[in-house]
C-alpha cells in the first residue's frame, strides 16, 4: 500500500516565516508506517510543493493540520478526494477538537495522539474492513451519522517511537537542514487558557529516555542547530541536568535552543550546564508584564521575576526570544505599549508580539464562543497576527494597529544597522529579518485592517 503524508503550509507571513521548521507529527507517523513495510512519501509544503503525480499513485492521503492551516488542509482533501477518489485521513490539533468539521472533507479523523490509532486504521483499510468501531481516537461518518470512538485511556509511550526518518520527506537535503527538530517530552501541567497542549497531550509530563535522546543527538552534524520541540524543555530540572551533562560528555558538536519557563533563572547550576552544552537561545513565554494579565493567563509568575530572569540568563551569554501575547481582557493600550518599552529596555534579543487567539481546544475558545465574542471562524486568520474576537478594553481595529506598532517599534533597519556597527552580526541579522517580515506582514494585512475598521 502506498501512503502519502502532507503537512499543509500557512501561506501568510508569520513569526516563523524565516525559519521553515517542520512539525514532527508527519515525519514520525511516516517512519512508523515505513517500519511496518508500507511505501511512504511525505510532503511538507513549507519545504517544497506537493508533487501531484506521486499523490495520484497513492492509496491513502494523510493530512496533519493545526488551526491556521485547516483551510488549506480541507482544500487539499477535497481536491484529492474528488479528483482521484483517494481515502483521506486528517489528524492534528484542529481536527482533534473539531472532528465533525474535518469529516466534511475526510473519510477519517484521528483525534489526539495518532501513533497507535493510525496503524490500526491503515491495517483495517488494507484488509478491506468496514468495521472501525474498535479503533480508539477515531472519528468517521457512516450512513450520515458521525461516530466518535472513545479516546485511548493510555497515552503513547514515547520510548517506543522511532527517530523520525526525514529521508521520507520530498526535497530533504541533510546539508540544508540547518535546524534539526527533536522532541524529548509531551504534556504540560499548567493548562494556560489560550493553549491546547493539555487536551491534546495530557496534563502529565511524559519523557523520552536519556539514552534515546542522546542516540538522536549523535546524528547531529557540526554546525547544525537543534531545536527541542518540548513545550517546556525544563519540565524536570534534574532530568534535564543529566541530559545536558551527557551532551557535554559526548562533546556535542552543534548548538541548541528550546522553550522554557522563566523559572529556570533560579537554578544557576542548570544555566551553567546550558551554557557549557552550547545553548544559544531560550524561547520564553512571558506573555505580558502587566500583573493583571499574568493572573488572567494563570502564568504563576510576576513582572519582577521576568525582569530578574532576563538579567541573570543574559549573564550566561544565552540569548532570549521573548514571547508576548496582547489583547487579554485586562490589557489596555498603555499596558500593551509598556510591553514594547520593557522589551527594548531589557535588551531582549528577539521578540514576538502575538495577538491573543481563541484556538479550538482551548478554554478561551469555549468561553469566547459562548459569549459571542468571536466574529470570524475563517481559520486562515488564527495565526496570532489577526484579531478574530472582540477585545474588552479596545476595538479589534485598535488591537490590530497596536500589534503593528509593537513589531515596528522593536524591529527596524535602524536597529539592525546599530547592531551591525557594533559588529554584532547575530543581532543585526535578527533585526533585519524581523523588519523585513514586519513590513511584508503589514502589507498583507491592509485589507484585513480595512475590514476591522468597519466592525
Amino acid at each position: 500500500m502506498k501512503i502519502i503524508g502532507i503537512e499543509p503550509k500557512n501561506f501568510k507571513t508569520h513569526v516563523f516565516s524565516a525559519f521553515k521548521l517542520p512539525r514532527l507529527a508527519m515525519p514520525l507517523l511516516g517512519t512508523i508506517l515505513k517500519n511496518k513495510g508500507y511505501k511512504v512519501k511525505l510532503f511538507l509544503e513549507e519545504w517544497v510543493p506537493i508533487n501531484e503525480s506521486i499523490v495520484k499513485e497513492a492509496d491513502v492521503v494523510m493530512i496533519s493540520t493545526i488551526t491556521t492551516t485547516a483551510n488549506r488542509a480541507y482544500q487539499l482533501a477535497d481536491y484529492y478526494k474528488n479528483k482521484y477518489k483517494k481515502i483521506i485521513i486528517i489528524g492534528g490539533p484542529h481536527a482533534s477538537f473539531l472532528p465533525e468539521e474535518a469529516l466534511l472533507h475526510a473519510d477519517f479523523v484521528i483525534r489526539g495522539e495518532g501513533e497507535k490509532s493510525l496503524l490500526k486504521l491503515i491495517e483495517r483499510i488494507e484488509k478491506g474492513s468496514n468495521d472501525f468501531s474498535s479503533i480508539p481516537n477515531l472519528s468517521y461518518k457512516k450512513d450520515g451519522i458521525f461516530y466518535h470512538n472513545p479516546l485511548d485511556k493510555t497515552f503513547v509511550d514515547l520510548d517506543i517511537l522511532p527517530i523520525p526518518d526525514f529521508t521520507l520527506v520530498e526535497g530533504y537535503d541533510p546539508k540544508k537542514l540547518k535546524i534539526y527538530p527533536i522532541f524529548t517530552s509531551r504534556g504540560c501541567p499548567y493548562n494556560c487558557i489560550f493553549c491546547a497542549v493539555v487536551p491534546m497531550f495530557g496534563r502529565k509530563y511524559r519523557f523520552r529516555s536519556k539514552e534515546l535522546v542522546i542516540e538522536e543527538l549523535k546524528t547531529v552534524k557540526k554546525g547544525q542547530h537543534v531545536f527541542f520541540y518540548d513545550d517546556n524543555f525544563a519540565a524536570d530540572i534534574n532530568r534535564l541536568k543529566v541530559l545536558l551533562e551527557e551532551m557535554i560528555k559526548m562533546n556535542f558538536k552543534g548548538t541548541w535552543s528550546a522553550q522554557v519557563r522563566i523559572d529556570v533563572y533560579k537554578d544557576k547550576e542548570l544555566l551553567e550546564l546550558m551554557k557549557r552544552s552550547n545553548c544559544t537561545m531560550l524561547y520564553i513565554g512571558f506573555e505580558s508584564i502587566n500583573p493583571e494579565t499574568l493572573k488572567f493567563f494563570k502564568k504563576g509568575i510576576t513582572p519582577e521575576q521576568i525582569r530578574e530572569g532576563i538579567e541573570i540568563i543574559h549573564k550566561y551569554n544565552i540569548k532570549i526570544h521573548g514571547m508576548f501575547v496582547i489583547g487579554a481582557d485586562t490589557d489596555t493600550r498603555e499596558s500593551v505599549l509598556a510591553t514594547l518599552d520593557f522589551s527594548k529596555r531589557m535588551k531582549i534579543d528577539s521578540v514576538q508580539f502575538l495577538i491573543l487567539t481563541p484556538v479550538p481546544g482551548t478554554k478561551l475558545f469555549q468561553e469566547f464562543l459562548k459569549d459571542g465574542r468571536i466574529f470570524t471562524t475563517n481559520w486562515d486568520y488564527y495565526d496570532g497576527h489577526h484579531v478574530v474576537f472582540y477585545p474588552q478594553k479596545m476595538s479589534p481595529f485598535d488591537l490590530q494597529k497596536l500589534a503593528f506598532k509593537l513589531f515596528k517599534g522593536f524591529y527596524s533597519y535602524k536597529s539592525a544597522l546599530g547592531y551591525l556597527l557594533k559588529f554584532d552580526l547575530a543581532h543585526a541579522t535578527i533585526h533585519f529579518l524581523g523588519t523585513k517580515l514586519t513590513k511584508k506582514g503589514e502589507k498583507e494585512r491592509k485589507e484585513f485592517l480595512r475590514t476591522l475598521s468597519k466592525i
